[in-house]
């Protein structure tokens, strides 16, 4: 091969993002957003694969924190933007970027490796295993009713333009990002993010709305949605589109979905990429017509196995010894002894035998507590080898909340 892997420049980013976008269906971006990303592309972290002066691969590793289970928040390396070219294909150019942005992540000290995954069937190899799931739901608001909590009636909200409460809103998400595994603590210029509002990109809805909830006087949620107006022959039939909600109790919670259920000449609410345990689901009076649809949202990958363990605690004592298989990241082949509770942990290499076998996949998957230890042996993915030591573990890696990652990167 004669092509070049080198960290990207600024002076190439422009040709750099024009691969991207090629990759991933060739439709332009609006300014605002081209120079959003421009802006939180961290360059000595991103990657690019040139072949005769052009771009034919990319990949970027954004510097976040993400909350695990016991609410410490562990650097991550955010993987995003990964494209191979199609004129490239089958040619080593990805095994290429993963190897060395594992290899640099590794070296930067940074023990976890997170991404969102367009084609979930690429990463496995590469020791990524899902880590979180999101619910979608149509829900028919026409038909569908609301049981509030006591103290929703306190709860006051008001309209207000997004860019307005942009800092109000900023400080309810970073209380909420330590009780919940997957949260990202925002890095300055993220919370743009959720601003962007291109009209070319609205599909015939409105520009983006926002309301805040009041308790006291102090704004404790906030909702940001679309909606769409639509006339069928029996009248009105438009759709809300929920693009973001933060509550911090319960009352506040209920208030705001039942502001989106009530919206005028509105009957369908569209809600995309909430937590697997969010509080609506326990709400509505009739879920089958919420139509709700689980789909894979974070993968995690182990760069430092030791270190990613110790970081986060167990809800059960935890006394055993791994065996993991790691043929891309070598370093973390082996044994290792896990000991931990609700208090903290230790992880450390160890001659012992071995009490689980996996694969470094499969303790990403299980790592932010999201999917069970247990069902990944019935999948033949987890291996017991002493008695006890699978429900021992698997209870002890599980979370009192589903881990959720909030947006995309």
């Amino acid at each position: 091969m004669t092509t070049d892997l080198r960290v990207l420049r600024q002076d190439e980013w422009n040709g750099w993002y024009d691969s991207l976008l090629r990759a991933f269906g060739g439709v332009d971006e609006s300014t605002e957003e081209r120079e959003l990303w421009n802006e939180l592309t961290e360059f000595d972290r991103f990657l690019g694969v040139w072949d005769e002066g052009g771009c034919v691969g990319t990949a970027g590793a954004f510097r976040f924190r993400v909350t695990v289970p016991g609410g410490a928040s562990v650097p991550a390396a955010g993987i995003t933007m990964v494209t191979v070219a199609a004129t490239h294909r089958r040619r080593g150019v990805l095994t290429s970027m993963m190897r060395r942005q594992l290899d640099d992540i590794r070296s930067w000290g940074e023990p976890l490796a997170v991404l969102t995954a367009t084609e979930p069937a690429i990463y496995g190899r590469f020791g990524y295993g899902v880590g979180t799931f999101q619910v979608n739901a149509e829900i028919d608001t026409s038909r569908v009713h609301l049981s509030v909590p006591d103290g929703t009636d306190d709860v006051r909200l008001r309209y207000a333009a997004p860019a307005d409460v942009l800092d109000a809103c900023e400080k309810v998400y970073a209380r909420l990002v330590p009780r919940r595994p997957g949260m990202l603590a925002r890095q300055p210029g993220w919370e743009r993010l959720a601003l962007l509002d291109p009209p070319g990109e609205r599909d015939g809805a409105s520009a983006l709305q926002c309301v805040v909830a009041e308790r006291d006087g102090e704004i404790t949620g906030y909702a940001r949605y679309r909606t769409k107006l639509g006339w069928g022959v029996t009248g009105h039939d438009g759709n809300v589109t929920l693009n973001d909600l933060a509550a911090l109790d319960p009352a506040t919670e209920a208030a705001l979905w039942r502001f989106l259920f009530g919206i005028d000449l509105m009957t369908t609410l569209t809600v995309r990429a909430r937590p697997a345990d969010d509080a609506w689901q326990h709400l509505v009076s009739d879920i089958r017509r919420c139509r709700p649809r689980p789909r894979d949202s974070l993968y995690v990958r182990l760069v430092d196995v030791g270190a990613a363990l110790e970081a986060r605690t167990y809800q059960a004592p935890v006394d055993v010894v791994f065996e993991v298989e790691d043929a891309f990241c070598p370093w973390n082949a082996g044994r290792w002894r896990l000991t931990g509770d609700a208090k903290g942990a230790s992880c450390a290499r160890t001659t012992d035998m071995a009490d689980l076998v996996l694969s470094v996949r499969e303790l990403g998957s299980a790592y932010l507590g999201g999917v069970s230890l247990t069902a990944l042996a019935a999948a033949g993915r987890v291996r017991e080898l002493r008695q006890g030591a699978l429900a021992e573990a698997a209870t002890a890696f599980g979370s009192a909340v589903a881990p959720w990652l909030p947006h995309g990167f």
